[in-house]
């Protein structure tokens, strides 16, 4: 039996491969890459060049007060885009709906401060070509923008939207690194069954375009040097896979109860039908990963009423890494055995928090079309990593799915979603 009755009926997206439902589709259908040399800085001198951007994104037109640009960082401005993006698509300009009701819950990075806004006082701490730490109270502070420090706190993002669609119901920000969009989005789902909105806006916002995280980024190793090679990256599960690629995105859902959305005649993309959330820790020489993940499929069933052989395919992570690919792949064939899997991270890369929902969004929005989403990049099978990936679009055995998504240190959520035909 599946119990819940909860829908998403609106999708807004800000992506590398697409602003808007329809963009974002027609790169999926076309199996366009996202992955670009760097354009919003300078990548010269830097150990990587190439990223997941959003090209040609313009706030104004979406932020209606242009005043409060000044004080929104460029992950705030994209989650505002989706978020209106959403509002639209979701019919919810005229549903009348009571502020109180409507909730924001998103997903959300630490947010790195602007080149520009550090600029002035870093300058102003300089004595002959060098920085005099003793200048930074006197000097340095008074010359920093004052609301500076509201652009870099993670839950302005959630605040902003709430602003902007007078949404005055439950707010709130999960920071858990690329586990928050999906975090988010089961949150969301929660705050229905306890009837606490009508409406939620649910998802994740992120922008790792910065030159303080590519420096940062470049220390870590993790990045794949593929791309600026002229080779095809991210390659989730690819025997020749060397690394994750870095972006930027955003993605809202509308969430509501069936009911709800019914009677005022809104369109229904797909139902949420069950999720798991777990922390393992183990005092052992085994990965957290795996358990943790393992755990929240084996969860999400549960709580769905269904068993491995009823899902059509699993959205994965794929992050790309050696490591994080073997591990997520046992986990996957410990859980659901031999299934379909497809790894949309391939088009985009790693979209910090707002992976997870833009993860989701590929299934979602390939539903009517009858498609799965494909892995792009998948040539070389890697005997290390025992997953059917999907490489071409093929039509789904099932509508039913799960969206997997963790962070290294034994946290993980899994969502099994209908998607709509």
């Amino acid at each position: 039996m599946l119990s819940t009755d909860i829908v998403i009926t609106g999708i807004g997206i800000v992506s590398p491969i697409g602003t808007g439902v329809e963009a974002f589709t027609e790169s999926l259908l076309a199996g366009r890459s996202g992955v670009e040399r760097i354009r919003l800085f300078d990548p010269s001198g830097l150990p990587v060049r190439s990223a997941a951007e959003i090209k040609d994104f313009d706030p104004r037109r979406f932020v209606p007060n242009r005043k409060a640009l000044k004080v929104m960082a460029r992950d705030a401005q994209l989650g505002v885009a989706a978020a209106m993006l959403a509002w639209k698509s979701g019919g919810l300009e005229t549903a009348g709906l009571d502020p109180d009701r409507v909730g924001v819950v998103l997903g959300a990075d630490r947010i790195c401060g602007a080149l520009e806004d550090s600029e002035p006082t870093y300058r102003a701490c300089m004595v002959d070509g060098h920085f005099d730490f003793d200048r930074w109270a006197p000097m340095g502070m008074p010359a920093t923008f004052p609301l500076v420090f509201l652009k870099v706190l993670p839950n302005m993002v959630a605040s902003h939207i709430s602003i902007v669609l007078d949404a005055r119901g439950p707010n709130n920000t999960i920071h858990q690194g690329d586990l928050s969009g999906l975090l988010a989005v089961i949150e969301g789902a929660s705050l229905l069954e306890r009837n606490l909105a009508d409406v939620v806006l649910v998802g994740g916002a992120s922008s790792q375009m910065n030159p303080f995280d590519w420096a940062r980024f470049g220390v870590i190793g993790r990045l794949s040097k593929l791309a600026d090679d002229g080779v095809g990256s991210p390659r989730p599960f690819d025997r020749d896979r060397d690394g994750e690629v870095r972006g930027e995105a955003a993605v809202l859902f509308v969430l509501e109860r069936e009911h709800h959305a019914r009677a005022r005649g809104a369109r229904i993309w797909a139902h949420l039908r069950g999720w798991g959330r777990c922390c393992v820790y183990q005092r052992s020489h085994v990965d957290q990963r795996l358990p943790a993940l393992e755990k929240a499929i084996r969860l999400a069933l549960k709580d769905a009423e269904l068993q491995p052989r009823e899902i059509g395919h699993v959205n994965a992570q794929g992050v790309a890494t050696r490591v994080d690919d073997i591990l997520e792949s046992r986990a996957i064939e410990a859980a659901l055995g031999d299934i379909p899997v497809t790894a949309p991270r391939s088009f985009f890369g790693n979209t910090g928090a707002a992976a997870g929902a833009l993860e989701l969004a590929a299934t979602i929005v390939l539903g009517p079309h009858q498609l799965l989403p494909p892995t792009l990049h998948y040539e070389h099978p890697d005997p290390e990593c025992p997953v059917n990936v999907v490489s071409q679009p093929q039509k789904p055995s099932s509508n039913l799915n799960v969206a997997v998504n963790w962070t290294p240190v034994g946290q993980a959520a899994a969502l099994v979603v209908e998607t709509n035909p």
